[in-house]
């Protein structure tokens, strides 16, 4: 079966992309291969991590690009022939004509268990502050399709994490990433390559 060819876009550290890495070696993502990073911003320590692993990266610096941002990725991605898109720390809503483009073809991980703390505004820390200001249990991770509603698309996996008493932002960040996002968004990027390369046969 041929492989799905995938884009990993990326922001800042790259933790869930160093997920995606790790789980391509070994053997959780084989129906799909990671064949580009794009960052948005300069200097994106997740470039380091690309390249480190022979995987082609790309910079798109949106502030300079502007309204030509979208269609400098579209080409970027059509050049590549990029079949499945993952936004892994992407800070920057897409178009609803972009998402429109690729209809179930763009997977995000949001760092809570959607419908709670999701949609505009609520991205990076914010989303951790809302989950221990509101006092809920129990938090987690979530996987799903991107469309033109921020974190509306169709949900593939999710996961659960407690909260402890102890938890700052901070801390609680990083136990939702371990216990969850780095372990959800892999088995969902299987899924949905799966799926396409399927589709190709």
């Amino acid at each position: 079966m041929l492989k799905t060819k995938i884009a990993v876009l990326v922001s800042g550290g790259g933790t869930n992309l160093q997920a995606l890495l790790d789980a391509q070696k070994s053997g959780i993502l084989k129906s799909g291969k990671i064949e580009l990073v794009i960052s948005n911003k300069e200097g994106a320590y997740a470039l380091e991590r690309a390249k480190k692993c022979n995987v082609k990266t790309l910079v798109l610096p949106s502030k300079e690009l502007g309204k030509s941002f979208e269609s400098e990725l579209v080409k970027a991605l059509d050049e590549n022939q990029i079949e499945l898109i993952i936004l892994a720390g992407f800070m920057k809503i897409l178009s609803a004509d972009f998402t429109s483009r690729y209809d179930k073809r763009i997977l995000n991980v949001h760092p809570s268990l959607i419908p709670s703390f999701c949609g505009e505004g609520f991205y990076g820390l914010k989303v951790h502050e809302a989950a221990l200001s509101y006092g809920v249990k129990v938090t987690g991770a979530t996987v799903h399709y991107v469309n033109e509603i921020p974190d509306g698309g169709e949900i593939i996996l999710q996961k659960a994490v407690k909260i402890l008493k102890t938890d700052t932002p901070e801390t609680l960040q990083r136990r939702v990433m371990e216990q969850a996002e780095w372990k959800i968004l892999p088995k969902a990027t299987e899924i949905a390559s799966k799926k396409i390369a399927k589709e190709k046969k």
